[in-house]
């Protein structure tokens, strides 16, 4: 290479990486940006991820930044998937049905789009292990991820699906699936310890209950009620080993899976909004592994 050449090459680099990253609180205990950074190191995107604290206050001021400095898009996590609805200009037809959206993409003229990857992300985890069809299911929580979860699994075929929520805004939840989903949803008032129906498939935790660091919070239900059969999966992504996992493991449940599955599902999806690129599962899944010391 002579000198005209590297000159060339010098000139030719991007100091300017895409930017995305997240919105949430709290935020410290996401580790989303570990496996976004590590897809984009893996597959040379010159993109970077931030990750932010940002909580309903100051949610409308930080998309108004994140469009100012030209970010490519971002997530939303607790507790901003419904609220930052109000923030952005259109929603996918997924997120359009389930009211909550986890991935903003920012088009290059500053308009946005609101997806919601969470329950697609669930059901791809779950469809690996099990049919979902004409599966029976309880949902624990009616929380933005709670609907997403709900809805993209009644549109995968589960049947029938019991909601529990601490209060009545559960009933929220419960009409939508009915209205917009072939499956048939009932509602339960969560204010006692819950007996999980003997006939259920499917047990999914939707709150943030145990997330770090309230990694000693447990679910209000008889865990003596888990059955070997049943399959269980956690939203929780850190830790991996909540104590409602650990019980499911515990009580022999054949099939538990632990949030790391949804997260990294998917970022898959989202990182193929933004950037058009599919990048490799496995290489975001073995960072998480390696953050969380697995």
């Amino acid at each position: 290479m002579d000198s005209k050449d590297l000159n060339a090459e010098t000139y030719s680099l991007d100091f300017l990486p895409r930017l995305v990253g997240s919105f949430a609180s709290p935020a410290s205990e996401n580790p989303t940006v570990a496996i976004m950074e590590a897809a984009f190191r893996h597959h040379r995107l010159h993109y970077r991820y931030i990750n932010c604290e940002v909580g309903h206050d100051k949610l409308k001021a930080a998309v108004e930044g994140a469009k100012a400095m030209g970010w490519r898009g971002f997530n939303c996590s607790i507790p901003n998937k419904v609220e930052v609805v109000k923030y952005i200009d259109e929603l996918g037809e997924s997120a359009r049905i389930i009211g909550a959206v986890n991935t903003v993409i920012i088009e290059e003229n500053g308009t946005t789009r609101g997806e919601n990857t969470d329950g697609k992300g669930f059901v791809k985890a779950i469809s690996d292990v099990i049919s979902v069809q004409g599966k029976r299911m309880v949902l624990l929580g009616a929380g933005g991820a709670a609907r997403a979860i709900g809805v993209e699994m009644a549109l995968a075929g589960v049947s029938e699906i019991v909601v529990l929520n601490r209060d009545e805004s559960g009933h929220a939840l419960v009409d939508l699936l009915n209205k917009c989903t072939p499956a048939k949803a009932t509602f339960v008032l969560w204010n006692q310890t819950f007996d999980i129906p003997a006939n259920t498939d499917i047990v999914i935790n939707a709150t943030p209950v145990g997330l770090y660091p309230n990694v000693e919070q447990r679910l209000n239900i008889n865990v003596e009620t888990l059955k070997p059969d049943m399959l269980v999966a956690d939203c929780i992504p850190n830790p991996v080993y909540t104590l409602f996992v650990k019980d499911a493991i515990g009580k022999g449940c054949k099939h538990v899976l632990p949030g790391m599955n949804m997260l990294v599902n998917q970022a898959v999806i989202a990182v193929k909004y933004w950037t058009g690129e599919d990048v490799d599962a496995e290489v975001m899944k073995n960072e998480l592994k390696r953050v969380l010391g697995l």
